[in-house]
């Protein structure tokens, strides 16, 4: 390429980012090239050249949208630019504003994808929740969810709890869950190393005994639950907790009336080996539901436990599905009951506690946190006043104990509360008789 001079170079590279990505513009870019040769003729060399006929022709080129086609041999204006023999047009330069203008406009048209996505998806799950039930009954149980992850049940000594016996009951045929029992902290030095035998032996003791009944998600080794055994376990109690049927080790299907009869199961095996003890029955959760459906039913055929604790109760599950926070997003979708309420009861799950406790006839205690998030507060409060006033409690305690917000104990951390042991003396009695070793 023949050398060109510094003030052709400054003055050909100025109109070319001057120009635009359009033919037209492109053109007149050529056209102030040649004026710019023609105008730098040194003086005395003879009359100007006429404008190249070329440009001509290579303005007709600029008309491809694709390429600029450009002779191989110089024209007579002798461009150095012409001396390329193909330029895409898409390598011209283009102003700042227009590559802007199609940045934004590539950035709208994604973003609105993304809006008819996730449209799509909001107002296909409730059409999906209603063909399938299954799905709601799997978002009540959550019993797919098995947290801490990586501990082995059969070890309840892993989390802490030197005092605890792992065993396995079966309620039904084809069905087995799996049972932890926590002797008294009193005991824990005598309980090293003893057998399956001597923990059902030790239920016969003069420490009365609490059944716990966990609520959805996670197994009977959850950090919350294993610390409220040990809570427990120091205030006097033994301590019988298990998974329902399709939670953690257990085996089965998990459905409202399998996990009552578990739990039907598991008093009776205590109540066969506990003599006269005191036996309570505490349920968190959804483990308030398993709860009243069992006393509920003990209490019809005349054998009543000595009194139900409930931990963040909630009134039925259609009250409690509709005030979760999951429902938020739905709460006011056309049909909301339809889409997801009925689904629920169409797959056997009521968990109504406002109907049981009007037929349980034993002390009731309520303890509710008031800045629960899973179970709103109000609804343990409509639960305390629907039973209040019952008939079947006429000769009975039933109390409801709320934490302030303040504390910070939410849905599953009442354990922590320092009033607990006094509450649940005053409540239940004395628990610690004489140490016995």
């Amino acid at each position: 390429m023949r050398k060109r001079t510094d003030a052709v170079a400054l003055e050909h590279e100025r109109c070319v980012a001057l120009g635009s990505s359009s033919p037209g513009s492109t053109a007149a870019v050529l056209d102030a090239d040649c004026r710019l040769k023609h105008n730098l003729r040194p003086a005395g060399k003879g009359p100007a050249e006429p404008r190249c006929t070329e440009d001509k022709d290579m303005k007709r080129a600029l008309g491809s949208p694709s390429l600029l086609q450009v002779s191989p041999h110089p024209p007579a204006c002798s461009s150095p630019i012409f001396w390329t023999t193909c330029i895409p047009v898409s390598d011209l330069c283009l102003p700042t504003a227009v590559n802007w203008h199609c940045r934004r406009k590539n950035m709208w048209f994604r973003l609105r994808k993304i809006l008819f996505c996730v449209l799509g998806l909001y107002v296909g799950i409730p059409f999906l929740i209603k063909l399938c039930p299954g799905i709601q009954a799997k978002l009540i149980f959550l019993n797919f969810v098995r947290v801490p992850y990586f501990i082995d049940l059969k070890k309840p000594q892993d989390q802490g709890l030197n005092h605890t016996c792992n065993y396995y009951l079966q309620p039904e045929e084809d069905v087995t869950i799996g049972v932890w029992h926590t002797v008294p902290a009193v005991w824990w030095k005598t309980a090293q190393g003893k057998d399956q035998m001597w923990y059902e032996d030790a239920l016969a003791s003069s420490y009365p005994i609490i059944l716990y009944l966990h609520g959805n998600a996670g197994t009977r080794g959850g950090d919350h639950r294993v610390e409220l055994y040990k809570v427990l376990s120091s205030l006097g109690y033994h301590v019988v907790t298990f998974d329902y049927r399709g939670w953690g080790d257990s085996i089965g299907t998990p459905s409202e009336r399998g996990m009552t009869y578990d739990a039907l199961h598991v008093f009776d095996w205590i109540k066969a080996r506990s003599g006269d003890n005191p036996v309570y029955i505490w349920g968190h959760s959804l483990g308030t539901g398993v709860a009243t459906n069992l006393v509920r039913r003990l209490c019809e055929r005349e054998t009543p436990p000595e009194a139900l604790i409930l931990e963040s109760p909630f009134t039925n599950i259609r009250e409690e599905a509709k005030s979760h926070p999951f429902s938020v997003i739905y709460r006011y979708f056309p049909g909301f009951d339809w889409f997801f309420l009925d689904p629920i009861t169409s797959s056997g799950i009521k968990f109504a506690n406002d109907e049981n406790v009007k037929h349980i006839s034993c002390s009731l205690l309520i303890l509710h946190a008031e800045d629960d998030p899973v179970v709103p507060f109000q609804l343990g409060r409509k639960l305390y006043n629907i039973a209040a006033p019952s008939r079947s409690f006429r000769d009975f305690k039933v109390q409801f104990i709320p934490f302030h917000s303040d504390l910070g104990y939410r849905h599953k951390y009442i354990y922590k509360s320092p009033e607990l042991p006094r509450i649940l003396r005053e409540f239940l009695g004395k628990s610690e008789p004489e140490l016995q070793h």
